[in-house]
Protein backbone atom coordinates (compact mmCIF):
# COMPACT_ATOMS: atom_id res chain seq x y z
CA UNK A 1 0.00 0.00 0.00
CA UNK A 2 1.25 3.19 -0.91
CA UNK A 3 2.13 6.68 1.45
CA UNK A 4 0.10 9.82 1.05
CA UNK A 5 0.82 11.23 -2.57
CA UNK A 6 2.51 14.55 -2.34
CA UNK A 7 0.53 17.45 -3.65
CA UNK A 8 3.67 19.22 -4.74
CA UNK A 9 6.57 18.27 -6.90
CA UNK A 10 9.83 17.55 -4.93
CA UNK A 11 11.01 21.50 -4.83
CA UNK A 12 8.41 22.65 -5.72
CA UNK A 13 7.87 25.04 -2.75
CA UNK A 14 11.63 25.91 -2.78
CA UNK A 15 11.58 26.37 -6.23
CA UNK A 16 8.63 28.77 -5.84
CA UNK A 17 10.27 31.02 -3.51
CA UNK A 18 13.28 31.15 -5.04
CA UNK A 19 12.17 32.41 -7.98
CA UNK A 20 9.13 35.00 -6.46
CA UNK A 21 12.98 36.05 -4.79
CA UNK A 22 14.61 35.84 -8.07
CA UNK A 23 11.87 38.34 -9.42
CA UNK A 24 11.69 40.95 -6.96
CA UNK A 25 15.60 41.26 -7.03
CA UNK A 26 16.35 41.46 -10.91
CA UNK A 27 15.46 44.18 -13.02
CA UNK A 28 11.92 44.69 -14.84
CA UNK A 29 12.76 43.24 -18.36
CA UNK A 30 12.22 46.24 -20.96
CA UNK A 31 10.03 45.39 -24.19
CA UNK A 32 11.38 46.85 -27.38
CA UNK A 33 9.40 49.86 -27.64
CA UNK A 34 9.12 50.36 -24.07
CA UNK A 35 10.09 54.25 -23.82
CA UNK A 36 7.27 55.20 -26.24
CA UNK A 37 4.46 52.41 -25.62
CA UNK A 38 2.51 55.49 -23.64
CA UNK A 39 2.77 58.05 -26.58
CA UNK A 40 1.42 55.41 -28.65
CA UNK A 41 -1.30 54.60 -26.46
CA UNK A 42 -1.90 58.22 -26.22
CA UNK A 43 -2.34 58.49 -29.58
CA UNK A 44 -4.67 55.64 -30.19
CA UNK A 45 -6.80 57.32 -27.30
CA UNK A 46 -6.81 60.91 -29.57
CA UNK A 47 -7.53 59.22 -32.89
CA UNK A 48 -10.22 56.73 -31.37
CA UNK A 49 -11.81 59.41 -28.74
CA UNK A 50 -15.22 60.00 -30.23
CA UNK A 51 -15.78 55.74 -30.27
CA UNK A 52 -14.35 55.55 -27.06
CA UNK A 53 -16.11 58.25 -24.96
CA UNK A 54 -19.89 56.54 -25.49
CA UNK A 55 -18.17 53.21 -24.22
CA UNK A 56 -19.79 52.26 -20.73
CA UNK A 57 -17.18 48.96 -20.10
CA UNK A 58 -13.65 48.54 -21.63
CA UNK A 59 -15.19 45.52 -23.09
CA UNK A 60 -16.47 47.57 -25.69
CA UNK A 61 -13.57 49.42 -26.34
CA UNK A 62 -11.44 45.62 -26.51
CA UNK A 63 -14.73 44.92 -29.40
CA UNK A 64 -13.28 48.33 -31.30
CA UNK A 65 -9.61 47.33 -30.95
CA UNK A 66 -11.29 44.03 -32.46
CA UNK A 67 -13.09 45.45 -35.55
CA UNK A 68 -9.65 47.95 -36.05
CA UNK A 69 -7.88 44.95 -36.56
CA UNK A 70 -5.53 45.13 -33.75
CA UNK A 71 -3.67 41.40 -33.42
CA UNK A 72 -2.22 40.33 -29.87
CA UNK A 73 1.38 40.92 -31.94
CA UNK A 74 0.52 44.27 -32.69
CA UNK A 75 -1.09 45.60 -29.27
CA UNK A 76 2.36 43.69 -27.49
CA UNK A 77 5.38 45.12 -30.24
CA UNK A 78 3.50 48.86 -30.97
CA UNK A 79 1.41 49.64 -27.26
CA UNK A 80 3.29 47.43 -24.44
CA UNK A 81 0.44 45.73 -23.31
CA UNK A 82 0.30 42.55 -22.69
CA UNK A 83 -3.56 41.82 -24.47
CA UNK A 84 -6.16 43.21 -25.79
CA UNK A 85 -8.13 43.77 -22.82
CA UNK A 86 -5.12 45.45 -21.20
CA UNK A 87 -4.92 47.87 -23.69
CA UNK A 88 -9.17 48.45 -24.09
CA UNK A 89 -8.75 49.46 -19.76
CA UNK A 90 -5.99 51.60 -20.61
CA UNK A 91 -7.60 53.69 -23.52
CA UNK A 92 -11.52 53.47 -21.39
CA UNK A 93 -9.24 54.77 -18.38
CA UNK A 94 -7.71 57.74 -20.50
CA UNK A 95 -10.90 58.86 -22.34
CA UNK A 96 -13.57 60.58 -20.79
CA UNK A 97 -16.85 59.59 -20.72
CA UNK A 98 -19.30 61.17 -23.27
CA UNK A 99 -22.97 60.28 -24.10
CA UNK A 100 -23.87 62.73 -27.13
CA UNK A 101 -27.94 62.93 -27.12
CA UNK A 102 -29.54 61.00 -30.29
CA UNK A 103 -30.09 62.75 -33.45
CA UNK A 104 -33.59 64.52 -32.86
CA UNK A 105 -36.24 61.93 -35.17
CA UNK A 106 -37.99 63.91 -38.07
CA UNK A 107 -41.35 65.95 -37.26
CA UNK A 108 -44.28 63.32 -37.96
CA UNK A 109 -46.67 66.36 -38.13
CA UNK A 110 -44.42 68.59 -40.65
CA UNK A 111 -46.87 70.83 -42.34
CA UNK A 112 -47.51 70.96 -46.18
CA UNK A 113 -46.96 74.98 -46.90
CA UNK A 114 -47.81 74.49 -50.27
CA UNK A 115 -51.16 72.46 -49.18
CA UNK A 116 -52.33 74.67 -46.51
CA UNK A 117 -51.81 78.05 -48.08
CA UNK A 118 -53.57 76.59 -51.27
CA UNK A 119 -56.84 74.98 -49.05
CA UNK A 120 -57.12 78.80 -47.95
CA UNK A 121 -57.23 80.26 -50.98
CA UNK A 122 -59.99 77.25 -52.04
CA UNK A 123 -62.50 78.21 -49.05
CA UNK A 124 -62.28 82.10 -50.06
CA UNK A 125 -62.30 81.37 -54.48
CA UNK A 126 -65.79 80.63 -54.78
CA UNK A 127 -67.15 83.74 -53.65
CA UNK A 128 -65.94 85.18 -57.08
CA UNK A 129 -68.93 83.56 -58.38
CA UNK A 130 -71.22 86.06 -56.51
CA UNK A 131 -69.53 88.98 -57.71
CA UNK A 132 -69.98 87.88 -61.68
CA UNK A 133 -73.82 86.57 -61.25
CA UNK A 134 -74.84 88.95 -58.21
CA UNK A 135 -76.65 91.22 -60.45
CA UNK A 136 -78.29 88.89 -62.90
CA UNK A 137 -80.39 87.33 -60.54
CA UNK A 138 -81.07 89.88 -57.41
CA UNK A 139 -78.15 88.96 -54.90
CA UNK A 140 -79.58 91.47 -52.68
CA UNK A 141 -83.04 89.88 -52.12
CA UNK A 142 -82.55 86.45 -52.41
CA UNK A 143 -79.45 85.79 -50.03
CA UNK A 144 -81.59 83.87 -47.21
CA UNK A 145 -82.04 80.88 -49.62
CA UNK A 146 -78.19 80.74 -50.19
CA UNK A 147 -77.42 80.72 -46.16
CA UNK A 148 -79.83 78.49 -45.24
CA UNK A 149 -78.75 76.14 -48.21
CA UNK A 150 -75.06 76.95 -47.65
CA UNK A 151 -75.43 76.60 -43.43
CA UNK A 152 -76.88 72.61 -44.67
CA UNK A 153 -73.94 72.56 -46.77
CA UNK A 154 -71.68 73.51 -44.39
CA UNK A 155 -73.25 71.01 -41.86
CA UNK A 156 -73.35 68.12 -43.85
CA UNK A 157 -69.85 68.78 -45.47
CA UNK A 158 -68.03 68.47 -42.02
CA UNK A 159 -70.26 65.65 -40.90
CA UNK A 160 -69.23 63.70 -44.07
CA UNK A 161 -65.82 64.49 -44.10
CA UNK A 162 -65.40 63.43 -41.11
CA UNK A 163 -67.29 59.70 -41.95
CA UNK A 164 -64.81 59.74 -44.56
CA UNK A 165 -61.79 60.06 -42.68
CA UNK A 166 -63.09 56.98 -40.37
CA UNK A 167 -63.44 54.81 -43.25
CA UNK A 168 -60.37 56.40 -44.65
CA UNK A 169 -58.43 54.37 -41.63
CA UNK A 170 -60.28 51.09 -43.60
CA UNK A 171 -59.25 51.60 -46.98
CA UNK A 172 -59.58 54.63 -49.65
CA UNK A 173 -62.12 52.49 -51.51
CA UNK A 174 -63.97 52.66 -48.71
CA UNK A 175 -63.77 56.31 -48.19
CA UNK A 176 -64.65 56.68 -51.75
CA UNK A 177 -68.27 55.46 -50.93
CA UNK A 178 -68.97 57.05 -48.18
CA UNK A 179 -68.32 60.19 -50.25
CA UNK A 180 -69.97 58.78 -53.40
CA UNK A 181 -73.27 58.07 -50.97
CA UNK A 182 -73.10 61.09 -48.89
CA UNK A 183 -71.99 64.19 -50.88
CA UNK A 184 -75.36 63.83 -53.60
CA UNK A 185 -77.67 63.44 -50.52
CA UNK A 186 -75.77 66.55 -49.18
CA UNK A 187 -75.87 69.00 -51.94
CA UNK A 188 -80.43 67.56 -52.23
CA UNK A 189 -80.74 68.40 -48.52
CA UNK A 190 -79.08 71.89 -48.90
CA UNK A 191 -81.18 72.77 -52.16
CA UNK A 192 -84.41 71.59 -50.82
CA UNK A 193 -83.45 73.81 -47.48
CA UNK A 194 -82.66 76.35 -50.09
CA UNK A 195 -86.02 75.76 -51.69
CA UNK A 196 -88.51 77.04 -49.04
CA UNK A 197 -86.78 80.42 -48.75
CA UNK A 198 -85.98 81.25 -52.15
CA UNK A 199 -88.22 84.22 -53.81
CA UNK A 200 -87.29 83.21 -57.27
CA UNK A 201 -86.71 80.17 -59.76
CA UNK A 202 -83.36 81.79 -60.21
CA UNK A 203 -82.55 81.89 -56.89
CA UNK A 204 -83.40 77.72 -56.38
CA UNK A 205 -81.38 78.11 -59.48
CA UNK A 206 -78.43 79.54 -57.32
CA UNK A 207 -78.96 78.05 -54.44
CA UNK A 208 -78.83 74.23 -56.79
CA UNK A 209 -75.42 75.22 -58.29
CA UNK A 210 -74.12 76.19 -54.61
CA UNK A 211 -74.82 73.11 -53.29
CA UNK A 212 -73.65 70.60 -56.08
CA UNK A 213 -70.34 73.03 -56.19
CA UNK A 214 -69.85 72.58 -51.98
CA UNK A 215 -70.48 68.55 -52.39
CA UNK A 216 -68.36 68.27 -54.98
CA UNK A 217 -65.48 70.37 -53.52
CA UNK A 218 -65.94 68.69 -50.46
CA UNK A 219 -64.77 65.33 -52.29
CA UNK A 220 -62.17 66.84 -53.80
CA UNK A 221 -60.86 68.24 -50.67
CA UNK A 222 -61.01 65.29 -48.54
CA UNK A 223 -59.12 62.53 -50.77
CA UNK A 224 -56.38 65.65 -50.99
CA UNK A 225 -57.16 66.93 -54.53
CA UNK A 226 -56.55 70.69 -53.98
CA UNK A 227 -55.04 71.10 -57.44
CA UNK A 228 -57.61 69.56 -59.34
CA UNK A 229 -60.08 71.69 -57.37
CA UNK A 230 -58.32 75.14 -58.32
CA UNK A 231 -57.71 73.88 -61.88
CA UNK A 232 -61.71 73.13 -62.09
CA UNK A 233 -61.70 77.36 -60.71
CA UNK A 234 -59.41 78.53 -63.07
CA UNK A 235 -62.22 80.22 -65.69
CA UNK A 236 -64.12 82.01 -62.65
CA UNK A 237 -60.82 82.89 -61.27
CA UNK A 238 -60.28 84.58 -65.13
CA UNK A 239 -63.94 86.47 -65.25
CA UNK A 240 -63.54 87.98 -61.71
CA UNK A 241 -59.81 89.46 -62.34
CA UNK A 242 -60.86 91.31 -65.84
CA UNK A 243 -64.13 92.56 -64.16
CA UNK A 244 -62.29 95.99 -63.19
CA UNK A 245 -61.14 96.88 -66.85
CA UNK A 246 -63.63 95.10 -68.70
CA UNK A 247 -67.27 93.93 -68.96
CA UNK A 248 -67.44 90.08 -70.23
CA UNK A 249 -71.40 90.35 -70.78
CA UNK A 250 -74.20 88.35 -69.33
CA UNK A 251 -73.13 84.74 -70.93
CA UNK A 252 -69.68 85.44 -70.08
CA UNK A 253 -71.02 86.26 -66.51
CA UNK A 254 -73.40 83.15 -66.26
CA UNK A 255 -70.94 81.01 -68.60
CA UNK A 256 -67.70 81.05 -66.69
CA UNK A 257 -69.21 80.32 -63.27
CA UNK A 258 -70.96 77.58 -65.04
CA UNK A 259 -67.78 76.26 -66.47
CA UNK A 260 -66.28 75.90 -62.98
CA UNK A 261 -68.84 74.49 -61.82
CA UNK A 262 -68.93 71.53 -64.18
CA UNK A 263 -65.24 71.26 -63.77
CA UNK A 264 -65.64 70.79 -60.34
CA UNK A 265 -67.88 68.23 -60.72
CA UNK A 266 -66.35 66.35 -63.43
CA UNK A 267 -62.60 66.56 -60.97
CA UNK A 268 -64.64 64.67 -58.28
CA UNK A 269 -65.99 62.27 -60.41
CA UNK A 270 -62.86 61.35 -61.77
CA UNK A 271 -61.30 61.35 -58.22
CA UNK A 272 -64.02 59.15 -57.08
CA UNK A 273 -63.64 56.72 -60.13
CA UNK A 274 -59.66 56.42 -58.97
CA UNK A 275 -60.53 55.83 -55.32
CA UNK A 276 -63.20 52.97 -55.73
CA UNK A 277 -60.43 51.59 -58.10
CA UNK A 278 -58.71 50.24 -55.25
CA UNK A 279 -59.25 47.21 -53.61
CA UNK A 280 -61.47 46.69 -51.01
CA UNK A 281 -60.21 45.63 -47.50
CA UNK A 282 -62.09 42.38 -46.41
CA UNK A 283 -63.79 42.47 -43.36
CA UNK A 284 -64.17 46.58 -42.76
CA UNK A 285 -66.62 47.55 -40.55
CA UNK A 286 -68.94 50.58 -40.81
CA UNK A 287 -68.35 53.84 -37.80
CA UNK A 288 -71.74 54.32 -36.34
CA UNK A 289 -73.12 57.97 -37.60
CA UNK A 290 -73.30 58.83 -34.37
CA UNK A 291 -69.76 59.43 -34.04
CA UNK A 292 -70.02 62.19 -37.09
CA UNK A 293 -73.21 63.82 -35.61
CA UNK A 294 -70.82 66.34 -33.36
CA UNK A 295 -68.89 67.62 -36.29
CA UNK A 296 -71.88 68.23 -38.23
CA UNK A 297 -73.28 70.46 -35.15
CA UNK A 298 -70.30 72.50 -34.88
CA UNK A 299 -70.23 73.10 -38.56
CA UNK A 300 -73.74 74.63 -38.03
CA UNK A 301 -72.94 76.42 -35.12
CA UNK A 302 -69.59 77.78 -36.99
CA UNK A 303 -71.74 78.79 -40.15
CA UNK A 304 -74.18 81.37 -37.94
CA UNK A 305 -71.68 82.80 -36.42
CA UNK A 306 -69.77 83.26 -39.42
CA UNK A 307 -73.23 84.81 -40.57
CA UNK A 308 -73.58 86.94 -37.71
CA UNK A 309 -69.90 88.43 -38.51
CA UNK A 310 -71.09 88.85 -42.24
CA UNK A 311 -73.98 90.81 -41.37
CA UNK A 312 -72.30 93.13 -40.03
CA UNK A 313 -68.78 93.38 -41.93
CA UNK A 314 -69.08 91.10 -44.97
CA UNK A 315 -64.77 91.45 -46.01
CA UNK A 316 -64.19 90.27 -42.45
CA UNK A 317 -65.88 87.04 -43.61
CA UNK A 318 -63.43 86.88 -46.67
CA UNK A 319 -59.97 87.84 -44.19
CA UNK A 320 -61.35 84.71 -41.74
CA UNK A 321 -61.87 82.62 -44.69
CA UNK A 322 -58.71 82.14 -46.28
CA UNK A 323 -57.29 82.69 -43.08
CA UNK A 324 -58.71 78.99 -42.19
CA UNK A 325 -55.15 77.71 -44.27
CA UNK A 326 -52.58 79.26 -41.73
CA UNK A 327 -55.28 77.96 -39.14
CA UNK A 328 -54.91 74.23 -40.58
CA UNK A 329 -50.76 74.66 -40.60
CA UNK A 330 -50.81 76.20 -36.78
CA UNK A 331 -52.57 72.71 -36.09
CA UNK A 332 -50.12 71.11 -37.57
CA UNK A 333 -47.47 72.90 -35.74
CA UNK A 334 -48.93 73.08 -32.51
CA UNK A 335 -49.04 68.63 -32.65
CA UNK A 336 -45.35 68.49 -34.01
CA UNK A 337 -44.14 71.18 -30.76
CA UNK A 338 -46.02 69.25 -28.62
CA UNK A 339 -44.60 65.70 -29.89
CA UNK A 340 -40.92 67.73 -28.92
CA UNK A 341 -42.22 68.97 -25.85
CA UNK A 342 -43.03 65.24 -24.89
CA UNK A 343 -38.86 64.65 -25.53
CA UNK A 344 -37.94 68.11 -23.32
CA UNK A 345 -40.07 67.88 -20.26
CA UNK A 346 -39.53 64.94 -17.00
CA UNK A 347 -42.42 65.58 -15.17
CA UNK A 348 -46.33 66.37 -16.06
CA UNK A 349 -46.06 69.49 -14.41
CA UNK A 350 -43.56 70.99 -16.85
CA UNK A 351 -45.18 69.47 -19.91
CA UNK A 352 -48.32 70.96 -18.84
CA UNK A 353 -46.61 74.70 -18.60
CA UNK A 354 -44.56 74.18 -22.01
CA UNK A 355 -48.10 72.65 -23.28
CA UNK A 356 -49.69 75.87 -22.28
CA UNK A 357 -46.63 78.46 -24.19
CA UNK A 358 -47.19 75.71 -26.83
CA UNK A 359 -51.17 76.72 -27.31
CA UNK A 360 -50.09 80.57 -26.40
CA UNK A 361 -48.04 80.85 -28.74
CA UNK A 362 -50.20 79.20 -31.53
CA UNK A 363 -53.04 81.13 -30.74
CA UNK A 364 -51.29 84.84 -31.12
CA UNK A 365 -49.78 83.52 -34.33
CA UNK A 366 -53.54 83.05 -36.01
CA UNK A 367 -54.88 85.98 -34.32
CA UNK A 368 -51.80 89.08 -34.81
CA UNK A 369 -52.42 88.89 -38.63
CA UNK A 370 -55.99 89.37 -38.55
CA UNK A 371 -55.81 92.42 -36.54
CA UNK A 372 -54.16 94.32 -39.54
CA UNK A 373 -56.75 92.52 -42.19
CA UNK A 374 -59.47 93.95 -39.69
CA UNK A 375 -58.43 97.35 -40.03
CA UNK A 376 -57.99 97.41 -43.87
CA UNK A 377 -61.30 95.99 -43.96
CA UNK A 378 -62.92 98.49 -41.71
CA UNK A 379 -64.08 95.94 -39.20
CA UNK A 380 -64.39 95.83 -35.83
CA UNK A 381 -61.51 93.19 -34.70
CA UNK A 382 -62.98 92.57 -31.29
CA UNK A 383 -65.64 90.14 -32.72
CA UNK A 384 -63.51 88.62 -35.14
CA UNK A 385 -60.49 87.96 -33.36
CA UNK A 386 -62.81 86.47 -30.77
CA UNK A 387 -64.67 84.24 -33.34
CA UNK A 388 -61.25 83.22 -34.64
CA UNK A 389 -59.97 82.02 -31.69
CA UNK A 390 -62.94 80.22 -30.63
CA UNK A 391 -62.82 78.54 -34.14
CA UNK A 392 -59.34 77.53 -34.06
CA UNK A 393 -59.57 76.24 -30.49
CA UNK A 394 -62.83 74.65 -31.28
CA UNK A 395 -60.43 72.59 -34.76
CA UNK A 396 -57.55 71.56 -32.25
CA UNK A 397 -59.98 69.88 -29.87
CA UNK A 398 -61.56 67.94 -33.03
CA UNK A 399 -58.22 67.18 -34.62
CA UNK A 400 -57.64 65.12 -31.01
CA UNK A 401 -60.81 63.58 -31.71
CA UNK A 402 -62.61 65.65 -28.57
CA UNK A 403 -65.65 66.33 -30.78
CA UNK A 404 -68.87 67.07 -28.25
CA UNK A 405 -67.27 69.96 -26.25
CA UNK A 406 -66.46 71.96 -29.10
CA UNK A 407 -69.65 71.46 -30.90
CA UNK A 408 -71.70 72.14 -27.39
CA UNK A 409 -69.95 75.32 -27.05
CA UNK A 410 -70.35 76.70 -30.50
CA UNK A 411 -73.97 76.10 -30.31
CA UNK A 412 -74.26 77.80 -26.71
CA UNK A 413 -72.39 81.19 -28.34
CA UNK A 414 -74.25 80.51 -31.56
CA UNK A 415 -78.15 80.31 -29.97
CA UNK A 416 -77.07 83.27 -27.95
CA UNK A 417 -75.84 85.14 -30.51
CA UNK A 418 -78.60 84.63 -32.47
CA UNK A 419 -81.15 85.06 -29.82
CA UNK A 420 -79.38 88.76 -28.51
CA UNK A 421 -79.37 89.75 -33.28
CA UNK A 422 -83.19 89.01 -33.28
CA UNK A 423 -84.40 90.90 -30.22
CA UNK A 424 -81.97 93.84 -30.67
CA UNK A 425 -81.44 94.22 -34.51
CA UNK A 426 -78.63 97.15 -34.01
CA UNK A 427 -75.62 96.45 -35.53
CA UNK A 428 -73.29 97.92 -32.75
CA UNK A 429 -74.80 95.27 -30.42
CA UNK A 430 -71.75 93.59 -28.57
CA UNK A 431 -73.73 89.68 -28.18
CA UNK A 432 -70.85 87.85 -30.76
CA UNK A 433 -68.02 89.49 -29.05
CA UNK A 434 -69.36 88.63 -25.63
CA UNK A 435 -70.67 84.79 -27.13
CA UNK A 436 -67.49 84.35 -28.58
CA UNK A 437 -65.00 85.14 -26.00
CA UNK A 438 -67.09 83.52 -23.53
CA UNK A 439 -66.44 80.55 -25.90
CA UNK A 440 -63.32 80.98 -26.58
CA UNK A 441 -62.22 80.68 -22.89
CA UNK A 442 -64.37 76.76 -22.59
CA UNK A 443 -62.87 75.98 -25.06
CA UNK A 444 -58.97 77.09 -24.44
CA UNK A 445 -59.71 75.72 -20.48
CA UNK A 446 -60.74 72.43 -22.37
CA UNK A 447 -57.58 72.72 -24.63
CA UNK A 448 -55.75 73.21 -21.24
CA UNK A 449 -57.37 70.56 -19.51
CA UNK A 450 -57.18 67.56 -21.87
CA UNK A 451 -54.24 68.26 -24.17
CA UNK A 452 -51.97 69.46 -20.96
CA UNK A 453 -51.50 65.76 -20.34
CA UNK A 454 -48.70 63.87 -22.33
CA UNK A 455 -51.27 60.88 -22.72
CA UNK A 456 -52.94 62.82 -26.00
CA UNK A 457 -49.80 63.21 -27.92
CA UNK A 458 -47.84 60.17 -27.45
Amino acid sequence: MSGPMALEPVGAAGDTLSLRLADDRAPAARTPGRGTDQDAVDRLAAELADRIGPAVHPYEVAALLESEGLTAEVIQERYGHPNLFSLATALYERVPRTFPEPAPPADPWRPDHVRCALRGALFALPGLAYLLTGRLWHADRDTDALVVAGLVSWAWGQALGHRAYLRMTTGRREAGRTLLNGAPLGAAAATIAGMFLAGSRTAVVVAEAQSVYLAAAGVLLVLGRERLLLAALTPLIAGAVVLPWWEPGTVLRVGLPLLSLLGAIAAAGWALRTTLAASPTPGATRPPLLRSLPYGLFGLAAGVLVLLEGRQHPYAVFVLTVSMGPAEWLLYRYRGMSVAALRATATPAAFLLRSACILACCLLAYLVPLLPAALLTDADPAPLLLLAATLWTALLLQAFGVAWPPAGVCLVAAGGATTTAVLHSSPGTPALSLCCGAAALCLTACALRLLGRPAPHA
